[in-house]
């Protein structure tokens, strides 16, 4: 950790400790709110460069809650909404939903309420995404279901990530129970999101926007799996081979697809003998996709064909 990234820290619990406390002036209180605001937004890399992804789970629903906390004295705080909107989807996803699919050999009804949790945790994540496109262009949820194509044309780069993360937690809600035709009607609000995305910036993230597109392009209308493939190489060349995850993606849904056992099991290899270590930014993501990756190859049969 660094001197700087220390005292961010620091800064941040004594601001709380204010919070809590009462300021007695409004004036004050809003800029303690604000500054300890940056600094949580600005933190992600703590999480991101854990080695420790159980550690991780036990100590992300308060730092989430903590962030809500602040975005209910500052609603505007774009970084605040935009820790909330990846932080409640990457819980979801990392640790609720892998939940689910653990137990839904043993116990459909435990898995089917974890998948339910899962999905209120996408939507949670979906409305701070929004809430924060919202901030700049008011109105965008609104306009988004009016006028999708205008919606997001007035989107620029510097809204790539909320647009991301609004487009990744609302499809993740759709796909972890698939049983609300309602929430299935609002793909093409997904597709407009992530596509605005990918032209604005697709190198964003190391790739991230054509990682989601290898799943995204076999349930997205006109999509196809040479089209996923294509998303499959340009994440990996964005990455430099260093992401775990569109091997685990590539694998999970174009070799599943297709039967092909052989193309499962070297992509999901190919994701285990990553260095975890060789990126620090993306060391907690790559061991998550790794244990994945392990629980799929131990699962084999029930997704690929002998």
């Amino acid at each position: 950790m660094t001197r700087q990234r220390h005292t961010s820290i620091v800064l941040a619990g004594g601001l709380f400790a204010l919070v809590l406390l009462g300021a007695g002036c409004s004036t004050l209180r809003h800029s303690a709110v604000n500054q300890m605001g940056d600094a949580l937004a600005e933190g992600g890399t703590a999480f991101a460069s854990d080695d420790d992804p159980e550690l991780v789970r036990t100590a992300a629903p308060f730092s989430l809650k903590l962030i809500e906390s602040l975005l209910a004295e500052n609603p505007r705080h774009r970084g605040l909404r935009l820790a909330a909107a990846s932080g409640f989807a990457q819980y979801a996803f990392a640790f609720i939903e892998t939940d689910a699919e653990e137990k839904q050999a043993t116990d459909v009804d435990a898995a089917l309420a974890l998948r339910q949790r899962a999905r209120r945790m996408y939507l949670r994540a979906r409305d701070h995404a929004l809430a924060g496109l919202a901030v700049d262009h008011p109105d965008f949820a609104a306009h988004l279901r009016t006028d999708p194509a205008a919606a997001v044309a007035q989107l620029g780069r510097e809204d790539v990530p909320l647009a991301y993360w609004a487009a990744v937690s609302w499809a993740g809600a759709i796909a972890v129970l698939k049983t609300d035709p309602e929430l299935i009607a609002d793909l093409p609000l997904v597709d407009a999101l992530a596509t605005r995305a990918l032209a604005l910036d697709e190198a964003w993230n190391a790739g991230a926007i054509h990682g989601f597109f290898i799943r995204y392009e076999l349930v997205r209308p006109g999509g196809s799996v040479k089209a996923a493939r294509a998303h499959f190489e340009r994440a990996r060349e964005l990455s430099d081979g260093h992401q775990a995850a569109p091997y685990v993606a590539l694998a999970e849904s174009v070799a599943v697809v297709e039967q092909n056992r052989a193309e499962f099991e070297a992509l999901l290899h190919s994701a285990l003998v990553l260095n975890a270590d060789a990126d620090p930014d993306c060391r907690l993501a790559n061991l998550i996709m790794q244990q994945r990756a392990r629980r799929l190859l131990a699962h084999a049969d029930d997704y690929v064909a002998p």
